[in-house]
């Protein structure tokens, strides 16, 4: 088994974390939160469904995030709050690939938004780059649709930034930073709903 080098392994390790934290520990956070939350109650409230979409790590994002705020915000059995409607576009493989291979990858969320939202639904796009065809797709047929629309990106925005109601642009041209916080965001998100949200009955 090869050894580890050296030197340099402590060093990196720790300034990634440095450089995470400082990705973290800024006021443009906190503004999204007070901006998201209500969006997400409003549409628990109005039984609205909440659209995640991504590639990549970015679709892992998605996928983890519907997971979360979809169970993890119940707080006790026999669970007899209200939910959060969640859905994963990047989760249906067959759409996905239909739609790829029918007509154009650039189309694969939008299409599926086209088939399922309705006034007051949420779509909470995410791309690191903030250039992702496809999420623009989505986010230009959301528009059309009069959805409210939040935007998870970095690396300065790109064309993601000036298009949704909310903005969460991650300060740092690193990806794995990008990604990071935008995890951590759900977290905080989900913990927050679950913890300090009371329950709302249902309907």
């Amino acid at each position: 088994m090869s050894e580890l080098p050296r030197s340099g392994l402590r060093s990196y390790v720790h300034r990634y974390l440095e450089e995470t934290k400082e990705a973290i520990a800024e006021e443009y956070l906190q503004v999204a939160f007070e901006r998201i939350v209500p969006a997400l109650l409003r549409a628990r409230r109005e039984g609205g469904t909440i659209f995640f979409l991504g590639n990549g790590g970015s679709a892992s994002t998605a996928s983890h995030f519907v997971t979360d705020i979809a169970k993890s915000t119940m707080r006790a059995k026999p669970y007899p709050a209200k939910r959060f409607r969640c859905v994963a576009l990047n989760d249906n493989t067959p759409s996905v690939t239909a739609w790829a291979n029918d007509a154009d990858y650039s189309v694969v969320f939008a299409e599926q938004l086209r088939d399922l939202a309705r006034p007051g639904d949420v779509v909470v796009a995410i791309s690191g780059s903030g250039n992702s065809p496809n999420v623009l797709a989505a986010v230009e047929v959301a528009r059309e649709m009069h959805l409210f629309t939040i935007g998870l990106t970095g690396i300065g925005g790109g064309k993601l930034k000036s298009m949704v109601d909310v903005p969460v642009v991650v300060p740092s041209s690193s990806m794995q930073h990008t990604e990071d916080v935008h995890l951590i965001l759900c977290h905080v998100l989900t913990a927050y709903l679950r913890d300090e949200v009371p329950p709302e009955p249902p309907a």
